[in-house]
């Protein structure tokens, strides 16, 4: 029985990050008690802040900017980190320097899902993606480093490369989100289950799984 997910996120988004790990959560136990279950994830653009620059902006200056001065600045990491501890997910903040525009990486998830790559390698590049930004404070706005992350999920590096640097896909995936937007998806990360229901925010493994239930039940025949 198949099991759609449409995840909405961006890859600058902290809770997107963890949403990501808990969904992996939820469904590693949905699969335990229901191994007829086959979820598919569809991951969709979302951009936090879509005036970023192309070549992106300092992290630190953006963050004080945002939430008004280093202390509140660092208040809002703390309860990231705090919320995060739980699930065994760590973040680095410290070592990012800038805060990249991210249509490049979320070009390069939808051409990994568009190429009809499998599932376990798509969900692959989508936290090499997270990780790389959040972990080891790689600028995912870079093509070249892009490309690598591709190459260390099973692509041709040289191809992607030449896919990212000609713009490939930027309109549709600008559109996508957008439609998003005017849907109503004004947050993220945004779970929408089985075209049933929807889930806003990095909520816990358990209301993840319950809601995956709660959308297979909906779905069944009366």
């Amino acid at each position: 029985m198949i099991l759609n997910i449409d995840l909405v996120s961006d890859f600058v988004c902290p809770w997107c990050f963890l949403g990501a790990v808990r969904l992996d959560r939820a469904l590693a136990e949905l699969r335990a008690a229901r191994p007829d279950i086959e979820p598919r994830i569809n991951w969709l653009p979302f951009f936090l802040n879509p005036d970023t620059p192309p070549e992106g902006e300092p992290y630190r200056a953006f963050l004080e900017g945002k939430f008004g001065g280093p202390v509140k600045a660092e208040a809002v990491l703390d309860q990231v980190r705090e919320a995060a501890a739980g699930d065994g997910l760590q973040y680095a903040f410290e070592r990012i320097a800038t805060r990249p525009n991210t249509l490049a990486a979320h070009r390069l998830l939808y051409r990994a899902q568009a190429h009809g790559h499998k599932p376990e390698r798509v969900r692959a590049l989508a936290h090499a993606l997270f990780a790389a930004h959040f972990q080891e404070g790689r600028d995912i706005g870079d093509l070249d480093t892009l490309a690598d992350l591709a190459a260390a999920c099973g692509d041709r590096r040289d191809v992607v490369r030449e896919w990212l640097e000609s713009g490939a896909d930027a309109d549709k995936v600008q559109r996508m989100a957008a439609g998003l937007r005017r849907q109503g998806i004004d947050g993220v990360p945004f779970f929408i289950l089985d075209r049933r229901l929807s889930l806003s925010g990095a909520q816990s493994a358990a209301v993840i799984g319950a809601a995956l239930l709660q959308a297979l039940e909906t779905g069944k025949p009366s």
